[in-house]
């Protein structure tokens, strides 16, 4: 994890769906996808999918996609393996990641398909951390707040090409915040999973060795509040859980007061 951000290659993806609830039985239509390493495009996935039934008039009018469209294209059972090819060795990113990898699952577990263990970065969480003061996040205001161009939203290809410019001007205010390593930034944009809860536990378990030895910790932290990072020495007193989060509590010798730490936050500690 110790590389950095522009050393690994991503893949951005959207889908196109029969609506948007999976267990009620939508069915994805699209699935398109960018994979990049640092600003160069490397390769381009792009394929209908017939979902074996009928496309409802809302639904058509959304995504451009027809009936007529849909019926010769294959099935989820060629383009679900294709994809997951194409995207081998990378790192899977999408906005609002958590809606079109919950398509995926769905359509994996239809046709018995094992989904490979990987890293999914979500580029609403990235967008929402970084432009705190925004308050608004559909794909179009972001992209038009940073001033991209937007042509022809809701097919898969042209919202990933958008995503994948949104995902180049993020990457640039996270450097401009002095954080280009790629722990820290799985630690900030990785969706929920079992990643972030063994490295939360592993940040706690380090914060409770100081608390144990009586010792001071430095820790590099990023605000959800006005998303400006920070290095801090801090006294540690405890650490306590809230509302399903959990905080280290300790006197901050910068600000000079107690104050109360998002563990999700610490993007790095050191035990002195």
């Amino acid at each position: 994890m110790d590389r950095h951000i522009d050393e690994i290659e991503f893949t951005i993806f959207d889908t196109e769906t029969t609506g948007l609830e999976p267990e009620s039985g939508d069915r994805i239509i699209e699935i398109a996808a960018i994979r990049f390493k640092k600003e160069e495009k490397i390769a381009v996935f792009q394929s209908l999918v017939n979902p074996q039934r009928a496309l409802s008039l809302s639904a058509q009018r959304i995504n451009n996609i027809t009936q007529e469209m849909l019926e010769p294209a294959p099935t989820i059972i060629k383009v679900l393996p294709d994809f997951f090819n194409f995207i081998k060795g990378s790192i899977l990113c999408a906005y609002n990641a958590s809606f079109d990898f919950g398509f995926l699952k769905n359509e994996a577990r239809l046709i018995n398909f094992s989904l490979p263990e990987i890293l999914i970065v979500d580029l609403l969480k990235m967008s929402r951390k970084l432009l705190p003061h925004l308050g608004y996040y559909p794909l179009w205001f972001v992209a038009e707040s940073l001033g991209i161009k937007i042509e022809g939203l809701h097919r898969a290809f042209k919202d990933v090409e958008v995503s994948f410019e949104i995902f180049q001007k993020l990457k640039r205010i996270l450097f401009e915040k002095g954080i280009d390593n790629f722990g820290e930034f799985l630690n900030l944009f990785c969706l929920e999973g079992k990643f972030l809860n063994d490295l939360k536990f592993q940040k706690i378990s380090k914060i409770q060795e100081a608390l144990d030895k009586g010792i001071n910790i430095k820790i590099k932290y990023f605000s959800s509040k006005d998303g400006k990072v920070s290095l801090r020495e801090v006294i540690p007193k405890e650490i306590k859980q809230e509302n399903g989060n959990f905080y280290l509590v300790a006197y901050c010798l910068l600000r000079n007061e107690e104050r109360n730490f998002n563990i999700d936050g610490i993007l790095h500690l050191e035990v002195l």
